[in-house]
């Protein structure tokens, strides 16, 4: 399920922190399993993963939190 901005906006900085690290490992694993020719139980998971990833960073940034 995807993060809605909303939603992030709400976390406290180390909650956002502590899930883009999360999402990043999701993702370095769902990329694992593409690469070593499985398919991922979802086909848009590493989609909405780069998504999400990129909508969390983007609001920290607004937010001058990096």
């Amino acid at each position: 399920m995807a993060i809605k901005a909303k939603e992030i906006r709400e976390f406290t900085p180390e909650e956002k922190r502590e899930k883009l690290e999360e999402l990043k490992r999701e993702l370095m694993h769902e990329k694992g399993v593409a690469a070593m020719g499985g398919s991922p139980p979802s086909p848009g998971k590493i989609r909405q993963l780069r998504t999400s990833i990129a909508r969390m960073l983007t609001i920290m940034q607004e937010e001058g939190e990096q």
